[in-house]
């Protein structure tokens, strides 16, 4: 068999957002118990905004981080559970519940050029005996030398893995596989990379940064996931199958997961529409869409100009109270 290639499954937290948050416990340990059978190495689950995201701020999620992390937990067989963490949204207190209800690897995500803010996160994790992971958000808003610094950064701390992470869907093949690449080896650590299909480039993107040395990618059953959504997972496996890739997945298991357990609980289909378009276009959060939509009605504008906008700005996840702001400044200068 080939090379052998690690894959996170994000459905249950970063298809939250496609689902407004609102999984119950029960759907998130039928889906689990599905993806473990499948031979999934790692499931993440929790709000789509990470622990702690259920606010006013982020939307509310049906249930608490505690709900759902001790429902998967109680299910998994063979798979590794898994949280995130953005510093501000979660505090060193969730971590430690979460690892005491069964949660094995804790992902702590900063954006591209602060890695600084997540060092006491990462040592605690270590500290917890947990699989401790740095998360770069928004790397395309980053240059190659930059990247490096602040994986170096996340190495320091003790981080077992670095992700190199497009949440914006805006990178090409290309510019993964230089980015990948380059912290690949600087670090000589296991690295990951998370993509976002708003170009129609995720499964591309994910190939290039295994091309580059990644060890580890994400994806989500039928894409399910913030913007455009994700690599799609079942598609994903088909695909490196096909290239001599060993994923310990069951092709046939993982597409019935996707089609029959996830498809029922969908809110709606995962495409690349003009709105998710024009996220990848401008290089903006994926997660900003919902509420670019509400602002987008509130105030009678084109969702696509806020999202623009927002993208000139060079704004970054948790400024998402300044899309009310450019929404109203839009509907004034009509």
């Amino acid at each position: 068999m080939g090379r052998k290639i690690r894959i996170i499954d994000t459905t249950l937290r970063d298809g939250m957002h496609a689902v407004s948050h609102q999984f119950s416990p029960e759907d998130m340990a039928e889906i689990a118990k599905s993806l473990d059978e499948a031979g999934v190495d790692t499931i993440e689950i929790g709000h789509g905004d990470g622990l702690g995201g259920s606010s006013f701020q982020y939307g509310f999620s049906a249930y608490s981080d505690e709900d759902y992390v001790t429902a998967v937990s109680k299910v998994l067989k063979n798979a590794k559970l898994d949280v995130l963490l953005l510093p501000g949204i979660g505090t060193k207190k969730e971590l430690e519940a979460a690892s005491k209800y069964g949660a094995k690897v804790a992902r702590v995500a900063t954006h591209v050029t602060e890695a600084d803010v997540g060092e006491q996160h990462i040592k605690l994790a270590k500290d917890l005996g947990m699989e401790a992971v740095g998360f770069l958000m928004m790397s395309h808003m980053a240059d190659v030398k930059t990247i490096v610094e602040q994986a170096m950064l996340f190495a320091s701390y003790g981080a077992d893995t670095i992700y190199v992470t497009d949440s914006a869907g805006a990178l090409t093949p290309q510019g993964v596989f230089e980015r990948i690449k380059a912290v690949k080896e600087a670090t000589g650590l296991p690295i990951g990379h998370h993509a976002h299909n708003n170009l129609g480039l995720a499964v591309a993107n994910t190939l290039a940064a295994i091309e580059a040395g990644a060890e580890v990618v994400d994806a989500t059953c039928k894409g399910l996931g913030a913007g455009a959504g994700n690599t799609q997972i079942e598609v994903l496996v088909a695909v490196l199958h096909k290239l001599g890739y060993e994923t310990g997945i069951d092709l046939y298991k993982i597409m019935d997961v996707a089609d029959d357990v996830v498809v029922p609980k969908m809110k709606r289909p995962i495409v690349i529409d003009k709105n998710s378009l024009t996220i990848g276009y401008a290089g903006v959060y994926g997660s900003f869409l919902l509420h670019a939509l509400r602002a987008a009605e509130k105030f009678g504008v084109d969702a696509r100009d806020i999202l623009f906008e927002m993208g000139q700005r060079r704004t970054v996840g948790g400024q998402e109270d300044m899309i009310v702001d450019v929404a109203y400044e839009l509907s004034k200068n009509r």
